[in-house]
């Protein structure tokens, strides 16, 4: 079946001015043949619910979809939090207090990057923030109390980040600092190839990065979802979901959306 919207009636303009561009935002996945059900999908309401608030229209992306064709519909993705990434994906052993993510999410989401076209933006958020930089040929720092000796970034604990002057995300909330709330255990060691940090907390850890071979690929720390009515949170999504329609629109002026 042919996904692609049908621009027949659509003018630059339209697609421009009035297009809710197609965000893509993968889900939890766990297969579970012995079940009735067979498995289980989920994510957290908040993801799809600030890129519908943003303007866009959420779709959400199980393991099982055809990641190729998928690619060439899509207009934006959002990769959201969720646990850790297996240790074998940067050639090390997991640390005791790593709780993998389902391998079924892990692979799928590859197989989209693989395939996505260099021009859609992409906006990673915790797991999905680490997930671009593993892509990319960079590790983690495991488990963060090791580090830094304390737990600060755990459960929900809102923190201030010093982001980049000059930088992508200091140019979309109009600010140097950028307030949320973090709940990770881990965090980007060694950086992966063409990519930037533009944000870190107080005690040196990585924060936020940007793509330096990308028009659009930001990856965040933080859960900003989780904040959607402090005005920066709010800043960044509608920017993410504006450059998915200068996506889609650049796409049917070519002719090829």
């Amino acid at each position: 079946m042919d996904l692609r919207p049908n621009t027949q009636y659509l003018t630059p303009n339209t697609c421009l001015d009035k297009m809710k561009p197609l965000i893509g935002i993968t889900v939890n996945a766990k297969e579970e043949p012995e079940e009735k059900t067979g498995g289980k999908l989920w994510l957290n309401w908040n993801y799809a619910q600030v890129i519908s608030d943003a303007g866009g229209i959420p779709i959400l992306i199980p393991p099982q979809a055809d990641m190729k064709e998928l690619a060439g519909v899509l207009h934006g993705w959002l990769i959201p939090g969720g646990y850790d990434i297996d240790a074998k994906h940067f050639g090390e052993q997991n640390h005791p207090m790593v709780i993998p993510i389902e391998e079924e999410r892990f692979q799928a989401e590859a197989e989209l990057y693989k395939h996505l076209d260099a021009d859609v933006p992409v906006l990673g958020i915790c797991y999905g923030c680490q997930f671009l930089n593993v892509q990319r040929g960079g590790n983690l720092i495991q488990h963060l109390p090791d580090v830094v000796g304390h737990e600060a970034h755990e459960g929900g604990t809102p923190q201030k980040y010093q982001i980049d002057s000059g930088s992508k995300l200091s140019t979309i909330v109009g600010s140097e600092v950028m307030e949320g709330k973090s709940y990770h255990h881990q965090a980007i060691g060694d950086l992966g190839k063409g990519l930037t940090v533009v944000g870190k907390h107080e005690d040196g850890m990585v924060e936020a990065i940007e793509a330096d071979d990308r028009p659009w690929m930001v990856g965040v720390q933080w859960h900003p979802e989780r904040t959607f009515s402090d005005p920066s949170s709010r800043k960044l999504f509608e920017a993410f979901v504006s450059a998915a329609r200068d996506y889609a629109n650049k796409k049917m002026t070519a002719g090829v959306c």
